[in-house]
C-alpha cells in the first residue's frame, strides 16, 4: 500500500472485535491486517506470567486457552464509562489500569498500522456508539474522553470519533448508483446501534452530511449480551444457577452472572472471591453442582467455558442446527445442549428491545417502511439469523443487504476525514 501522510486511519476498537483502515485523502479505503491475512483480530490481550510478556488478539485467546499461566483481558471497552475502568489491577508484579490495559491494545494496532503503511498514521478517526451508556450522558461523555484519552497515551495525537452505524453507511455509500435511504444495523459485541442516512454518489463529495443523517437511535445490547444470557441458561445451571438449597431457596445467582460475563470473570480468581465461592457450600442442595462450581474457578475455566458458548451460537446461527457446549474439562463426559429453539426461546427479550431500537430510528427519521429502500448490515451479531429473522418480520418486504460484517465500520470511519 502506497503511504501519504494525507490521508486517515479508522479503528474500529469493537468489545469483541478491532479493525483498521486507511483511506488517502482521494482515494479508496483499503483494511489493514492485522493478524496474517485477517483485517479484524480479536480484542483481547493477554498477559504471559511464564514469559512475562504481552500478546495480543488470536494470540491472546490461544495463549489462554492451551493453559499457559497468566491473565487474559477481553471485552475492555464494555469498561469504558464505568467506575472499574480507572481501578488497577496486578499483572507480572505490577498495578496496571484498565484504562492503561486499553491503551497498550491500542498501541499495538498503530505499531501494526505503521508496519503496513511504511510510516507512523497522522489522523486517526475512532468509531463509537451512539451510546456508550445508556440514558447517562454524563457517563456517556465520560466515556468518549476516556477512549481519546487511552488513544492519546498510545501515541495517536489527532483523534476524532465518528458514530459507527454513520461510518457504516459512509462505507455501503460507496456501492451505491442512485441515490437512496438506508437503515444501517451495526451489531457489535457490546452495542445495537442504527441510522437512518441519505446516500448516494451525488452526496459523497458533501464535507458536511449532516443533513443526510435522518435518525440515530441505539441500545447497550450486543453479542457478549447474547453469549450472557446463553450462557446462564444453558451452562449455568450446571452449576448450580436457579438450584434450591436446603431452605427451598435458589443459590445465589451473582457469581453466575459474573461468570457468564468476560469481562467480569477475573474478579472471581482471587482467593478472597474463592473463599466467597466455597462459602456458598451451604446454599447447595446437591454438593455435585458445588463441586463443579469450585472446579470452573481454581482452574480458571471461566474465560473457556464464555468462548466455548460463543462458538456454539455462531455454529447454531451458521449451520441452523443443535450443537452442545462441551464441559468434559470440568467433568467427564459433561455437555450443555445448545439448540436453535433455545436460542430463540432465550434470546426473544434482547432481541426484541434491539428490534424495538431499530423501529424508533425509524420513527425519529419520520419515515414509512415504504420510505426505506434497504437495511444495510454490519458487525459480526448482525449475522445472528434469530437478529435477521426478528428484522425481517418487523420490516416485512424492505431488502436486506449483509456488508462486511468486520470490515465495514472501520473503511466508513477512514471515509469520515478522507
Amino acid at each position: 500500500m502506497k503511504f501519504s501522510r494525507q490521508g486517515t486511519l479508522g479503528i474500529d476498537f469493537g468489545t469483541s472485535n478491532s479493525a483498521m483502515a486507511w483511506a488517502p485523502a482521494d482515494g479508496q479505503a483499503r483494511l489493514i491486517a492485522l493478524e496474517g491475512e485477517s483485517a479484524s483480530m480479536p480484542t483481547a490481550v493477554f498477559y504471559n506470567t511464564e514469559e512475562v510478556s504481552t500478546h495480543f488478539g488470536r494470540d491472546a485467546l490461544a495463549q489462554y486457552l492451551n493453559g499457559t499461566e497468566g491473565r487474559l483481558m477481553r471485552s475492555l471497552k464494555s469498561l469504558l464509562g464505568s467506575s472499574l475502568l480507572l481501578e488497577s489491577t496486578l499483572i507480572n508484579h505490577r498495578q496496571i489500569s484498565f484504562q492503561d490495559i486499553i491503551a497498550t491494545f491500542l498501541a499495538t494496532l498503530r505499531a501494526r498500522a505503521a508496519l503496513a503503511l511504511g510510516a507512523e498514521p497522522g489522523r486517526v478517526v475512532m468509531g463509537r456508539p451512539v451510546h456508550f451508556v445508556d440514558d447517562d450522558p454524563v457517563r456517556d461523555a465520560l466515556a468518549q474522553q476516556s477512549l481519546r484519552e487511552a488513544a492519546q497515551a498510545a501515541g495517536f495525537d489527532d483523534v476524532s470519533f465518528q458514530l459507527e452505524p454513520i461510518a457504516a453507511a459512509l462505507d455501503y455509500e460507496r456501492r451505491l448508483t442512485r441515490e437512496s435511504t438506508v437503515l444501517v444495523a451495526d451489531l457489535g459485541g457490546g452495542t445495537s446501534d442504527f441510522s437512518v442516512v441519505r446516500l448516494g454518489p451525488g452526496r459523497m463529495a458533501q464535507a458536511d452530511r449532516t443533513g443526510d443523517v435522518l435518525g440515530t437511535t441505539g441500545v447497550h445490547i450486543g453479542g457478549t449480551d447474547f453469549d450472557q444470557k446463553l450462557s446462564l441458561e444453558q451452562v449455568m445451571p450446571l452449576l448450580g444457577y436457579r438450584q434450591l438449597g436446603p431452605q427451598q431457596r435458589e443459590v445465589p445467582s451473582r457469581i453466575f452472572f459474573s461468570l457468564s460475563t468476560w469481562h467480569l470473570i477475573n474478579w472471581l480468581y482471587p482467593q478472597r472471591a474463592l473463599s466467597q465461592a466455597r462459602a456458598l457450600r451451604t446454599n447447595y442442595a446437591d454438593p455435585h453442582l458445588h463441586q463443579r462450581l469450585m472446579n470452573v474457578l481454581t482452574h480458571r475455566h471461566g474465560h473457556r467455558i464464555a468462548n466455548q458458548v460463543e462458538q456454539a451460537k455462531i455454529h447454531c446461527s451458521q449451520a441452523n442446527g443443535d450443537t452442545a457446549v462441551d464441559l468434559s474439562y470440568v467433568e467427564a463426559g459433561l455437555a450443555a445442549p445448545m439448540g436453535v429453539a433455545d436460542m430463540r426461546e432465550h434470546l426473544a427479550a434482547l432481541l426484541a428491545r434491539t428490534v424495538a431500537c431499530a423501529r424508533e430510528c425509524v420513527r425519529r427519521a419520520g419515515l414509512s417502511d415504504a420510505s426505506i429502500d434497504a437495511i444495510y448490515l454490519t458487525g459480526g451479531s448482525s449475522a445472528l439469523r434469530p437478529f435477521q429473522q426478528a428484522l425481517q418480520t418487523e420490516f416485512a418486504g424492505v431488502s436486506v443487504v449483509e456488508g462486511d460484517l468486520f470490515g465495514g465500520v472501520a473503511s466508513g470511519l477512514a471515509y469520515s476525514r478522507a
